[in-house]
């Protein structure tokens, strides 16, 4: 059987859209990238905010046509969109054939052999424990790095996300499993491996009974094969001196840490229910850089969250200002449906959060060009990622730069290199957001 698979959303859900790829493989089937000749497609959604809704409701319609004009007998739709969405899209698209919610993609086979004999499939699990894995993921990054997922779902109920209504509460998965996955990607010549949860720094407290993502970082750290370990989705108030005594002793684990603040008016944040203010982030992010001065912050921010004013908007960029964060991401205010803050009065005008976003982006802008420019003559390693095409020069990630999300360094050198390769380069200028390099 020819399957088809698109995977939408974050690098979360890429996770569960490698685990289902791997089943399929493993029960036989043929994965293809033509749609048009495939038998069975599968989308894998995200819904996360609307312009992420709109994308999965789009693809889905896309890919029905397939069932007209292709030689599709069947399509398969799961993830985020799937487990809020069932019923409307079982009314609304009649095209589906199978509907797998956010914990139950372990079922993906059973689901390819149930429409394609002709019969109608839903898997809703309950939002409680993790899908049975037992298979080698299809790793779909390019070979050299891959995210591990430790926990699935989330605790916090910030007034604006959807996450613990699709995913659940925190459950976080075995740290045996987890290190027996890294191994087995790390033999598959996985070298960097980023760490990624909805929110990583409470990793195990469920398990365990105490935060444990120290240990694990112990524990990978001794992995042969690996380089570099990243660890992504880090909530600031999380972050104690546990973790960055971690951070220091492991020599794999990158001086990098994403740290996602949302704002730093303390009533903006009440709003949001975030459990961080404004003297709370000043400190953590102080102490990170006092305990590990080359450490590189990544964050993101909202922008016109209702009932922001303009002064509360003028504090973030301050603040935006005197932190000056090495890496950041600022999105307009999404009111999603089914959160309490899509029913918050004072709602801001789509054109003042666009506004207000511009002006964060166009200030982090000026920020890291001049924190780039401070870079040349530094020496650091890198991972190579492709060549730039009719150009003796290549694209390449130091450990400031999260592959997809970060900038790059461009490597001018007559010298063949293949993707994957990790090599030093000396930083000769800097762009906007990315660097200018040559061999060291």
């Amino acid at each position: 059987m020819n399957i088809f698979f698109v995977s939408l959303g974050c690098d979360k859900n890429l996770v569960d859209s490698e685990y289902m790829l791997g089943m399929i493989r493993d029960a036989g089937h043929s994965i293809i990238d033509d749609e048009s000749k495939a038998d069975v497609i599968v989308v894998n959604t995200c819904c996360f905010i609307g312009d992420a809704k709109e994308e999965s409701i789009n693809t889905i319609l896309e890919m029905a046509e397939y069932k007209t004009s292709g030689r599709a007998r069947a399509l398969i739709v799961s993830g985020c969109l799937a487990q809020r969405y069932k019923e409307d899209i079982e009314r609304e698209i009649p095209e589906v054939d199978a509907i797998l919610g956010t914990n139950s993609y372990d079922s993906i086979v059973t689901a390819i052999d149930e429409v394609t004999s002709g019969r109608h499939y839903t898997s809703h699990n309950s939002l409680e424990g993790l899908p049975a894995l037992h298979t080698k993921r299809c790793v779909t990054t390019g070979g050299h790095y891959a995210h591990l997922k430790i926990a699935e779902g989330c605790n916090k109920r910030c007034s604006y996300c959807i996450i613990p209504y699709i995913r659940g509460n925190y459950r976080s998965v075995p740290m045996e499993e987890l290190i027996a996955a890294a191994r087995e990607l790390a033999a598959g010549g996985v070298k960097e491996l980023i760490l990624v949860a909805q929110e990583t720094t409470l990793y195990g407290i469920d398990l365990y009974g105490k935060k444990s993502l120290g240990k694990l970082l112990d524990a990978l750290n001794e992995i042969p094969g690996l380089y570099w370990i990243r660890i992504m989705y880090c909530y600031p108030e999380e972050i104690d001196d546990e973790l960055i005594d971690a951070i220091k002793r492991n020599s794999k684990v990158c001086h990098y840490l994403d740290i996602p603040i949302q704002h730093a008016n303390s009533d903006v944040l009440k709003g949001m229910n975030r459990r961080t203010n404004k003297e709370d982030l000043i400190r953590i992010i102080r102490r990170l850089r006092e305990e590990i001065p080359d450490i590189t912050l990544r964050t993101t921010l909202i922008c016109g969250f209702p009932g922001e004013t303009q002064e509360q908007h003028e504090e973030l960029m301050a603040f935006v200002n005197e932190m000056e964060f090495d890496r950041l991401g600022a999105f307009a205010f999404s009111p999603e449906e089914g959160t309490k803050a899509e029913q918050m009065t004072d709602q801001i005008p789509e054109e003042t959060k666009e506004l207000w976003r511009q002006e964060v982006m166009e200030l982090q802008e000026e920020i890291i060009f001049e924190k780039n420019e401070t870079l040349t003559g530094r020496e650091f390693y890198a991972f190579i990622e492709g060549r730039v095409a009719d150009e003796d020069a290549y694209v390449g990630r130091t450990y400031r730069d999260a592959p997809e999300i970060d900038g790059y360094i461009f490597v001018h050198t007559d010298r063949e290199l293949m993707t994957g390769d990790f090599v030093k380069v000396r930083v000769t200028g800097a762009y906007e957001y990315d660097l200018i390099g040559e061999l060291a």
